[in-house]
């Protein structure tokens, strides 16, 4: 079995091809001038809108790839009701995104849950998430099990 991997590649903007270029373009309309539809952004450039999509998720400017700050959280929960939905709430209070969610199915009343959490807007900083998070009844075991850069995805 293949697994579906990433790969990222840092390439200079004259190297990509027309359509790679334009697309950036629109997307910079579309970020600067909020009234933008997609299909005003992709006229104004001369780009198509298959062309658009095909390429508007995939390719992104370094400085955004580099601003977003990335974290994936494993967290031992009590299986309790709400006590994945208290968590959540505990993690939104702070501004972060969540990106991900895998539980596993809880055994011996426990479940794993691993959170990847978007912190580039943390009202606060990781240590002081992770503290409210192990304050929480239910929460047995918190530990940051990976950090990084990753892709803020902010298109309409």
């Amino acid at each position: 079995m293949t697994e579906n991997i990433d790969h990222f590649f840092l390439v200079r903007e004259d190297m990509l091809t027309e359509a790679m270029q334009k697309t950036l373009e629109a997307k910079r309309l579309l970020e600067n001038e909020p009234s933008t539809t997609i299909g005003d952004a992709v006229q104004k450039v001369g780009l198509s809108r298959s062309a658009f999509y095909k390429y508007r998720d995939a390719i992104l400017p370094f400085h955004t790839m580099s601003q977003a700050k990335i974290i994936t959280l494993s967290i031992l929960l009590q299986d309790k009701s709400g006590a994945l939905s208290k968590l959540l709430g505990v993690v939104a209070e702070t501004q972060s995104n969540v990106l991900t969610i895998n539980q596993t199915i809880p055994l011996q009343g426990r479940a794993n849950v691993t959170l990847t959490v978007d912190t580039t807007m943390l009202s606060s900083d990781v240590k002081s998430l992770m503290q409210r998070i192990k304050e929480m009844k239910a929460v047995e075991k918190v530990e940051l099990v990976g950090s990084g850069t990753g892709s803020a995805n902010k298109d309409k």
